[in-house]
């Protein structure tokens, strides 16, 4: 063999970019396929809903939890994770010898840097600069239309119902971007949970005028919320203004929150804002805009 095609093969060695990419949470793993490279993905969260299609890949995580052997016999050439949370995932990958990229967006302008970085990271840039726009113009419209509202409404978001955990960045500013004034928007600075618990008694104070639960991967319940003590005063009870935003739509910092999830919040607060509401929903029942079938399949099977 000669020294050129020693070279040659030392150089063809690795792809040029990652084929075989193993996504721990559900939005790389929708970026991946909306930037047309959904057939490089080899396995994802046991979360995931988005897209579809995606859920025939094997499964290999949870959140918190993952199955190393699984995803080392998937020959991942990249593994794609989310926070601080997964930090000893991806450090127990990297010690394995397998390559880890750990994103922690928390705001809508970091959640579309990682939709570019994650682009870019597969070789598809422009793709990735495309899809960012998209989105972009997409909350800016939805900016534009919220303008016109006759007034913001007080909003509430229910992250989790015990500890109460308000909304974290992303979806705080979602709910500014559609109209309306989140009650506990001096919290979302925080990265962690704990710093965006409040008591019962601390979010009635606030008087949010609508509450919206999303609690992650387990359905709302409006009599556990209704039911405090503290929030038999709170407008949104009085008024029966209690929705649910499934939590694959809008916990999930990627597409489908700028997109679906927002679509979702712009809905709500308009609702409130111009004080219609649907009337074949039955009184006393978490109010939802009817979501793709394929959402309800939220329970981790990793």
């Amino acid at each position: 063999m000669s020294a050129v095609v020693a070279v040659e093969a030392l150089l063809a060695a690795a792809p040029r970019w990652p084929t075989r990419i193993v996504c721990l949470t559900e939005e790389t793993t929708e970026i991946l396929y909306r930037i047309g490279c959904g057939d490089r993905v080899v396995g994802v969260s046991g979360y995931t809903c988005r897209p579809p299609e995606a859920r025939q890949k094997p499964r290999v995580s949870s959140f918190l939890d993952a199955k190393f052997d699984r995803i080392l016999e998937l020959r991942p050439d990249l593994v794609l994770g989310f926070s601080d949370l997964q930090a000893d995932i991806g450090r127990e990958l990297a010690r394995r010898g397998v390559p880890v990229y750990l994103f922690n967006q928390r705001s809508i302008a970091e959640v579309l840097q990682t939709v570019r970085v994650v682009a870019a990271l597969v070789g598809e840039a422009a793709r990735g600069d495309a899809l960012a726009l998209t989105l972009e113009r997409n909350v800016r419209e939805t900016a534009a239309r919220a303008a016109a509202l006759p007034r913001k409404p007080r909003v509430f978001f229910e992250e989790w119902p015990d500890p109460l955990i308000s909304a974290i960045r992303w979806v705080s500013e979602l709910i500014e971007v559609a109209g309306g004034v989140d009650v506990c928007a001096e919290s979302r600075a925080r990265h962690d949970a704990a710093g965006r618990i409040f008591t019962p008694e601390g979010v009635a104070a606030r008087a949010p005028e609508v509450i919206i639960a999303s609690w992650c991967g387990k359905k709302a319940s409006y009599a556990r919320i209704a039911g405090r003590s503290a929030f038999s005063e709170v407008p949104a009870v009085l008024h029966d203004r209690l929705y649910e935003v499934k939590s694959t739509f809008i916990l999930q910092p990627g597409p489908a929150a700028l997109t679906d999830g927002l679509a979702q919040l712009e809905r709500i607060i308009a609702e409130v804002a111009h004080d219609t509401r649907d009337t074949s929903v039955k009184p006393r029942t978490l109010r939802a805009f009817r979501p793709p079938v394929w959402a309800d399949a939220s329970e981790a099977d990793a």
